[in-house]
Parts: structure tokens; sequence; C-alpha cells
């Protein structure tokens, strides 16, 4: 699914997730290009959101609610580390939370090589435009929407099949290089 020209790819930052997509979304502001769907991340296991979520790369992207209890047809989704703080110039805008896939039930699921990177607004709402937007257009949006407080239910979301945490899956490292490469000679008849 993507809306997006040809030639244009979708790799934005976590600072533009945030502030161009979340915050924009959050406090029902128009966002161009729209392209972002809102998906219930309920109805979808990781390996069904092709087709269904914007697609980046080996990224999927979508909307949907903040929930704690992250769980799927087949799983749930339990985060790891620590959340991060995602800043705009020398302002903090949101969070980014990174949670693994598990298959089954909590706490006993196989953990899967699904990783996905939630964002969410900071409680406290602080997250604003950029200072690189138009002072104009942002007053004039703020006047439109009544000043109203973003939704801090909502949350944007990246995810990939890494082939192991923090890899993307087309990445080898130089022992599985050489693995494979042995594999290879099996395949080579050696003359006696």
């Amino acid at each position: 699914m993507s809306d997006l020209p040809p030639g244009f790819q979708f790799f934005p930052t976590d600072e533009e997730l945030v502030v161009h997509f979340l915050y924009r979304k959050a406090s029902r502001l128009p966002c161009q290009p729209d392209v972002v769907p809102f998906l219930d991340l309920r109805r979808f296991d990781p390996w069904q959101l092709n087709g269904k979520a914007l697609q980046g790369g080996n990224h999927c992207y979508f909307f949907s609610h903040a929930t704690v209890n992250k769980v799927s047809p087949s799983g749930y989704w339990m985060a790891v580390g620590a959340k991060e703080t995602v800043t705009s110039g020398d302002k903090d805008v949101g969070t980014k939370t990174t949670l693994v896939f598990h298959i089954g039930e909590a706490p006993l699921g196989v953990k899967t090589s699904w990783v996905m990177h939630e964002y969410r607004l900071l409680e406290d709402g602080a997250a604003v435009p950029s200072s690189r937007t138009n002072r104009n257009s942002s007053s004039s949006a703020s006047r439109a929407r009544g000043n109203k407080r973003p939704d801090l239910n909502l949350a944007i979301c990246r995810v990939q099949e890494a082939s192991f945490f923090g890899v993307e899956e087309t990445e080898l490292s130089c022992l599985d290089e050489v693995f494979l490469s042995l594999d290879d000679l099996d395949e080579i008849s050696m003359p006696y």
C-alpha cells in the first residue's frame, strides 16, 4: 500500500515521525502527504502488515492506539530496554519504545525476529511543530483546531523483521558468511 508517486521513498527519522506525522495526526491537523494508515494492532500479526501498512524499504509504518497489552491473533509484543526520548532541536517531543514479537501466550511465548518501534507524544503534550515549520501556518493551524490537546492515546509504529536484535535481515555477520561459504563447498565436486 503506497500513495507515494513512483520514485519517492518513505524513510522518516524518529523526529519526523513524531513531529510531522504523529503530532499532526494526534492534533487533528492535516498531514500532507496523508500516506500512513491507521491499523488496529490487535487484528494483525507482524507478517500480515505487508499491503496494509505503508512500506518504506523493509519497514512498515502505521498509526495505532497505544495500549498496554499489545496482543495479536498469534502472540504479543513485549517491550525490551528503556524508553528513548525523541527530540526536535533542543526540545523533547516524544518517546520511542522498542518491542519484540513473541508467538504464543505471555509470558511463555517464543521470541521472534520481528521488532517494532512505537512512538508516542510526551504525557505533558509538549510536542510542538518543528521550528522549521512556518510560524504563520502553525499559529493558524493552532487557531483552527481550537488549541485542543493532542490525543495522547495515539502512536505511530515502525515494524521490521530482523535476523537478530538491532541488525536488519539483509545484513550478515562475518561468521555467518563463513558458514554460508562452507555450504557452497559441499556443492563443488573435488577431483580425487
